[in-house]
């Protein structure tokens, strides 16, 4: 691990010192999901910094926010139909502005970005249909499916695994490729790096998973594929590249996937990254490790799309 790379780790698995705690956060049902997202904008507007070459406008879909993040430059017959994470519970559109804006510039194409609806208050699958919606309509704007690309972290890239399954069982044609940085696949939490990378991750607060899934989940099925992708169909992806850490309680969900999903006969592509933690490409260029997997995943899109 580089010495950045280590510098990010500890600045994550103690940032409750940052904030003036002495003992690291506890995420439980009586934790205010409304504080949770009000600190969630609140620290994205704080560290919000302009990116220089790209630019957010709001887009014309009717339905909810939804925004465009572009770069100068970038090609008009390609986009990014990315899917924010925030585990289920909070985040949007604006919040990723730096994460996108970010990944926008290093891949070279426009992303659009939306406020899928969000649990407890809006349990799976609103968000997968809120997901399908968005594309169909993005088809309808005229973009052609094999120059679109669907793009997530965390909660956001299980939405957008899960949205691939959705859109193949109601005939939506399929995005030309896919790229998920930790996706979360398996609401029911049954991989062993729940157990085993528990103490390594510096990113998930304890009682998280359980807490966000469970309201993700509501009193549905935590089996079903359009919550639980995992416990899909999977054969006929696009093909996908996963990008995950080995320090993350929930490298599980995408290892699993991605087996999965080559015994079904799609093309995955997953890199499980020594030492890293949750979503860390996305911090590129903070330190070596997260530029190199964040340029292996832009090849990857740009090798799949159509030319």
């Amino acid at each position: 691990m580089s010495t950045k790379a280590k510098m990010m780790h500890l600045t994550l698995k103690y940032r409750h010192l940052l904030k003036g705690q002495l003992r690291p956060e506890v995420i439980d049902n009586n934790t205010s999901i409304k504080k949770l997202r009000k600190e969630c904008d609140e620290s994205a507007a704080r560290f919000f910094k302009p990116i220089d070459g790209i630019r957010y406008r709001e887009s014309d879909y009717l339905d909810f926010y939804a925004e465009w993040v572009e770069f100068k430059g970038a090609p008009k017959d390609k986009v990014v139909l990315y899917f924010h994470g925030g585990g289920f519970v909070m985040g949007n559109a604006r919040s990723h502005r730096n994460i996108v804006g970010n990944f926008v510039k290093h891949l070279g194409i426009n992303a659009l970005v939306f406020d899928y609806r969000l649990a407890p208050e809006y349990p799976a699958p609103a968000a997968v249909n809120d997901s399908a919606a968005i594309y169909s309509w993005l088809l309808e704007q005229g973009h052609q499916p094999e120059n679109v690309v669907f793009a997530g972290d965390s909660a956001g890239g299980g939405i957008a695994l899960a949205t691939l399954l959705k859109c193949k069982d109601d005939g939506i044609p399929l995005p030309g490729v896919c790229a998920v940085f930790s996706p979360c696949t398996d609401m029911t939490i049954s991989g062993e790096s729940h157990k085993t990378r528990l103490k390594a991750d510096p990113c998930t607060p304890k009682g998280a998973n359980e807490t966000y899934l469970g309201y993700y989940v509501g009193a549905g099925d935590r089996k079903h594929p359009y919550a639980s992708p995992l416990f899909g169909d999977l054969n006929g992806l696009p093909p996908t590249i996963i990008q995950v850490g080995n320090n993350e309680t929930g490298r599980d969900d995408s290892t699993r996937f991605a087996q999965k999903a080559k015994e079904a006969g799609s093309e995955i592509q997953i890199k499980v990254w020594k030492d890293m933690f949750h979503c860390f490409p996305l911090l590129a260029p903070m330190f070596p490790e997260a530029t190199e997997a964040l340029e292996e995943v832009c090849q990857f899109i740009w090798n799949h799309l159509k030319a």
